[in-house]
């Protein structure tokens, strides 16, 4: 990814970025591509209805790591308050999409690589939060 990249270049910026914040901004990313990719492989399961729960956490997921890796890109006159609840939010989100996804683990393979990425996503959410202290 080039996040860092571009965000370093950001007039409001001047080169000083926010190594945590950035690998959020990146975990997030790939937080939200595992969950919908999870969330359509679970509709393609033969038992689709025993997934409902993982399906609307994978969904509610994806669109909080969406959200949060988009609000914690912008840099210009930041809002490091919303930052702050969308990091809390996302961390929340990732954590319930984990759990559900790893009591499907066993069973089905696209449930553990997404509780994998809701775990690093939510580590680094939390890890982003701290560095903003």
């Amino acid at each position: 990814m080039h996040v860092q990249e571009i965000i370093r270049t950001h007039p409001h910026v001047q080169g000083n970025t926010k190594d945590a914040l950035i690998r959020c901004i990146e975990d997030c990313s790939d937080c939200a591509s595992a969950c919908t990719a999870c969330a359509d492989a679970c509709l393609g399961e033969q038992l689709v209805q025993q997934l409902t729960q993982c399906i609307r956490l994978n969904l509610d997921c994806a669109d909080l790591c969406t959200a949060t890796g988009a609000v914690a890109t912008r840099r210009t006159r930041s809002n490091e308050e919303i930052i702050r609840l969308m990091l809390h939010a996302c961390a929340a989100a990732c954590q319930a999409c984990g759990e559900e996804c790893e009591r499907h683990a066993s069973h089905h393979e696209h449930c553990r690589i997404c509780a994998e990425s809701c775990r690093r996503c939510e580590q680094a959410c939390q890890e982003a939060l701290r560095s903003m202290a």
